[in-house]
Formats: structure tokens, C-alpha cells, sequence
């Protein structure tokens, strides 16, 4: 099943349960091994890797209200990243 991320805002301390809590997302939907990365704590902003169906049901539509129940911004696509050409 594709996976993609979605960033969401938190208050501090922030946890990957407070952003499935707030997004209303079951841990069948959430990849818990990838968990809450911070993409700007300064600006309390987290990513979170998610089903497509669930990163497409949450987000998107963003305003960054608490209690609005949809993400801040995604779905964004998550490919792998390799090296690229031989090793030097």
C-alpha cells in the first residue's frame, strides 16, 4: 500500500498520538515505525507518513486550526531516495 506524508501543527510537547488524536487517524493508517518528525519545531510544524487514503481524507485542506481535524499541508508523495550513479 503507497504511503504519503502530511504535516501537521502541535503545541509542545508533541507526540505522534496527539497528531493521529487531532487528524482522528487509527495506528492501521499511521506507519508508528516512521513516527513524528519535526520539520520546523520553531513554528510547531511535524510530519507524519500515512496511508494514501487517509493522507488523502485529512489533508489537503488545511487551515491550521486545533481543532479542525485536517492536516496542514499534503498529501505529499514520499519517494525513496537513493544514491545516484556509482559510489566516488
Amino acid at each position: 500500500m503507497a504511503e504519503v506524508l502530511i504535516t501537521v501543527r502541535l503545541p509542545a510537547p508533541a507526540t505522534l498520538e496527539a497528531a493521529m488524536r487531532r487528524l482522528g487517524l487509527t495506528e492501521d493508517e499511521v506507519d508508528t515505525a516512521y513516527g513524528l518528525v519535526p520539520v520546523d519545531p520553531d513554528r510547531n510544524l511535524y510530519v507524519l507518513r500515512v496511508t494514501e487514503d487517509a493522507g488523502r481524507r485529512v489533508g489537503g485542506q488545511g487551515t491550521g486550526g486545533a481543532d479542525s481535524g485536517r492536516a496542514d499541508g499534503g498529501p505529499y508523495s514520499d519517494p525513496p531516495i537513493e544514491p545516484y550513479g556509482p559510489p566516488r
